[in-house]
């Protein structure tokens, strides 16, 4: 059994077929799937569809990308919002230089916001980081000196110093179809030596659909492409890799039921 923990069901690519979708994904042994707030005033179509199916939950929280939309939300809106039994984490939020630096002081705002949401309430941090490496690594030095939080680098493309870092601070690290690009070398390098207990799969569907489906639409069901690729990389069986990645999944997004429990 696996789980897609970061995926967008909410976003149009899905509109007209989000029950095959959440279908598929259960066919293929996919038993728990989170959808990923990019955008607070959007809370209330993921909880539609979070409500909708026992099998999905979901995260709140503002993806860097969309800053300039929701500059300055306070922490204590975001846990206020946590209270909803189907929102699990925060996030994504976080740091991406990729299109430039124009928004990055309200990025780091809205980051820091969230990582005191997640110390206050318990729950995990998605945290999206891109081009950000030496600031996001500062970043989360700086705010674990203020008391722990839990988080997970989602997608993780960086360097293998943000990465060990991470793992220092007591953070894990997930892993796209990004892993299975035959680019990608560096990124199974780093994979193949992170610590068994921190490691985790996703989609981040609708985008970056792993090798054998790349240029078509992603969905929560071609998880198990990655976590394929993973275990290879790593020296181990899918099914110990879907174990441990599963064990991992649940230990840091403790709010969500384990798989034999009603949602």
């Amino acid at each position: 059994m696996l789980v897609d923990s970061h995926c967008h069901l909410d976003f149009p690519d899905f509109a007209d077929d989000l029950d095959g979708i959440v279908a598929r994904a259960e066919a293929a042994g996919v038993g728990r799937l989170v959808t990923i707030s990019t955008r607070v005033k959007r809370l209330p179509g993921l909880l539609a569809i979070a409500e909708r199916f026992p099998n999905v939950y979901c995260s709140v929280g503002t993806h860097p990308g969309h800053v300039d939309e929701e500059d300055g939300i306070p922490a204590e809106e975001l846990i206020e919002l946590t209270k909803h039994p189907k929102v699990v984490a925060l996030g994504e939020a976080g740091l991406d230089n990729f299109y430039g630096t124009d928004f990055n002081a309200a990025q780091e705002r809205g980051f820091r916001a969230h990582i005191a949401a997640a110390r206050a309430t318990g729950l995990p941090l998605v945290i999206h980081t891109r081009v950000a490496d030496e600031q996001c690594g500062r970043i989360l030095e700086d705010e674990m000196g203020k008391g722990a939080f839990r988080a997970v680098l989602h997608c993780y493309t960086g360097g293998r110093d943000l990465a060990m870092l991470a793992i220092d601070l007591g953070l894990s690290i997930s892993f796209t179809g990004i892993l299975t690009f035959k680019k990608s070398q560096e990124l199974r390098d780093l994979a193949a030596e992170l610590p068994a207990d921190r490691i985790m799969v996703e989609t981040d569907a609708p985008y970056l659909a792993p090798g054998k489906f790349r240029g078509k639409r992603c969905e929560p069901a071609y998880v198990i492409e990655t976590a394929k690729v993973l275990a290879e990389t790593r020296g181990v069986s899918l099914e110990e890799l879907s174990k441990q990645t599963t064990e991992n999944f649940f230990r840091l997004f403790s709010k969500v039921p384990p798989m034999d429990a009603a949602a």
